[in-house]
């Protein structure tokens, strides 16, 4: 997934976009309730894509690379489950979830299984065990890594008027949470990703010990993954409950 394409012009990544507006089509045609992750994502991925043509990474070939590597996960994963295979723990959780919960809670479900399960693998799909050795690289890494951060906080406000949108007139407490929401959301994504760059290492050291060792540390991550996202299926305020607990999961040792 991490290919060695070091020429960037953005055509990588206009493609992925084609693809997933390619795959909203029929979700949106049949009603699926898995539309309304797969509509925001593609939307977050616009956004990462103008950024990067924009110059707004430190080095955007290797972003690029990323954020495909990334997508392609969820990407199979959804692929998997329309064709009537199970995919993994985390995202079987999250796709089976009940279609009449909101769209918002849809898309948290999504987010928090391609984040937790799927970004740690993104990274070491496009970081070798050499770069992780070398600190200067890894901190340019690290630091386009945190720069997406500002993306996806840039798109909250949007998607949280989208989701209101679809959702018809909230209740009166989900009216008064809202500001809290929003902000809840981009605390909740910056402090995701602090547990998914060490989930990172970690798994870059089991990868390094040998393909047994990084099978276990990944069958540990997807455990974990999927409490997580079973946490966020029921019923509550999900995120008074985020506040509680955390979005992010974090490997042991």
């Amino acid at each position: 997934a991490g290919g060695g394409r070091d020429g960037h012009n953005g055509r990588v990544i206009d493609e992925l976009i084609a693809r997933m507006a390619a795959m909203l089509g029929p979700l949106e045609a049949d009603g699926d309730q898995r539309r309304y992750f797969h509509a925001t994502y593609q939307r977050t991925t616009i956004a990462v894509a103008d950024q990067i043509k924009r110059g707004g990474f430190a080095d955007p070939g290797w972003v690029e690379r990323w954020d495909v590597a990334f997508a392609d996960l969820y990407l199979d994963a959804l692929e998997t489950t329309l064709a009537g295979q199970r995919p993994a723990r985390p995202w079987d959780i999250a796709f089976s979830a009940p279609a009449g919960l909101p769209p918002l809670r849809h898309v948290l479900l999504g987010m928090n299984a391609h984040i937790n399960y799927d970004l740690p693998q993104a990274l070491l799909a496009v970081i070798t065990d050499a770069e992780f050795g070398d600190a200067a690289l890894l901190a340019r890494r690290e630091a386009d890594h945190q720069a997406i951060d500002g993306v996806l906080a840039s798109r909250v406000g949007a998607e949280d008027d989208e989701l209101a949108r679809l959702s018809g007139p909230p209740p009166l407490l989900d009216r008064l949470l809202r500001p809290f929401n929003r902000l809840g959301t981009q605390r909740f994504l910056r402090e995701a990703r602090v547990k998914v760059w060490a989930n990172a290492i970690t798994l870059n050291r089991a990868r390094r010990q040998g393909p047994d060792a990084y099978a276990a540390r990944l069958a540990q991550l997807e455990e974990l993954s999927a409490a997580k996202v079973a946490d966020l299926k029921a019923p509550g305020q999900v995120l008074l409950k985020l506040a509680a607990t955390g979005f992010g999961v974090r490997l042991p040792g």
